[in-house]
């Protein structure tokens, strides 16, 4: 039976989905009981209070859909998953209590020991990036940290409107899923197409949610993906370091892959990031100059909006694909052209 599964992972996707919407009910009613909710503000254009606790739900559905499947190889995934569920509660206090940018950091960083330093996921070859191949191990623990925050981060600020991380985050771990399972990485593919179920449910909720059932997913919810995806960028990383896969299925330039994979979030934070520093401001401060807000000024809807950073995303991974094995500075040079000309055009629109 287990075989037939691994051999159909989109099932495993669907239990979680089954398991999500099973939970979600409690989840909104505990949020509505307990007052966990968010009141309409000036950096939100939803009205009445909503829940935003949609990161429990989307954790324990992956959590417990992974531990059916995968309960043979917990000794070697216990770090891991301890990660998955400190960094949740990261968020859910945040989400309550609000955390200044810096005690959230460390609590982040603190959050990704059990990944980086207990599990032993973390980057360790620049695949000849400036002539480096294999990093000393100091390097490796600080370059792995520096992605983790900066993956998680760049995922938690383009949480803005309907349905964007969620379908953000179902896209990019069906790429993940998608190459662990061609790669025969069975346990990591598991994991990935959980995760997709998960934010299936909360998907729906979120989206297409009346005013009884609309859920925000909050930072339990997209500090959650953002561990994960950076999990998934250093398995893959690592992967494709040390030939690990099938060579049809290497990529020479896994990094600027995955940089391409991640581009919308991660072009975005770093854009707006230098301009508040440009004008003078923390680069913590919050604004509205995130492209979501950017595309909402143009006059699109929140599904408009996602739908259309969906389409732009498919194609900055469709160019990775095809340049898996380009020189990687090239790559990524592509992808932050694209990313520019793009906010440009939206730019001119608004003026327009």
């Amino acid at each position: 039976m287990l075989t037939f599964f691994y051999n159909h992972p989109y099932l495993i996707g669907l239990i979680a989905f089954a398991l999500g919407a099973l939970f979600m009910p409690v989840v909104l009613r505990v949020a509505k009981t307990k007052h966990f909710v968010v009141r309409p503000n000036k950096r939100m254009s939803h009205t009445g209070e909503v829940p935003n606790i949609g990161g429990l739900d989307i954790c324990f559905s992956f959590l417990l859909t992974y531990l059916i499947f995968e309960f043979n190889t917990l000794q070697q995934s216990q770090f891991l998953l301890i990660g998955v569920f400190a960094i949740m509660m990261v968020g859910f206090v945040d989400d309550i209590l609000i955390l200044p940018p810096l005690p959230k950091l460390l609590c982040e960083l603190i959050a990704g020991v059990a990944l980086i330093s207990f599990a032993d996921i973390r980057l360790t070859h620049l695949h000849d990036f400036l002539g480096i191949e294999v990093l000393p191990e100091v390097w490796s623990y600080v370059l792995s940290f520096f992605v983790l925050a900066a993956i998680i981060n760049a995922f938690n600020l383009i949480d803005g409107v309907d349905g964007l991380a969620s379908g953000l985050g179902m896209l990019y771990c069906s790429f993940f899923a998608t190459w662990f399972y061609l790669a025969g990485d069975g346990p990591w593919c598991i994991l990935a197409i959980c995760l997709v179920g998960s934010l299936a449910v909360f998907f729906c909720y979120n989206v297409f949610g009346g005013t009884r059932t609309k859920i925000f997913m909050g930072d339990s919810g997209s500090l959650l993906v953002g561990y994960m995806l950076t999990a998934f960028v250093f398995r893959f990383c690592e992967q494709n370091a040390y030939h690990l896969v099938p060579e049809w299925l290497h990529m020479s330039a896994a990094p600027a892959v995955a940089i391409s994979v991640l581009s919308i979030p991660i072009f975005d934070t770093l854009r707006v990031s230098l301009a508040r520093i440009k004008n003078k401001k923390s680069p913590f401060q919050p604004d509205k100059n995130h492209i979501h807000h950017l595309l909402l000024n143009t006059g699109l809807n929140h599904i408009q909006t996602t739908a259309v950073l969906l389409c732009v995303s498919v194609l900055l991974i469709g160019i990775g694909i095809v340049g898996r094995n380009w020189n990687m500075l090239l790559l990524v040079s592509v992808d932050a052209l694209i990313c520019a000309a793009f906010t440009l055009l939206v730019k001119l629109k608004i003026k327009n």
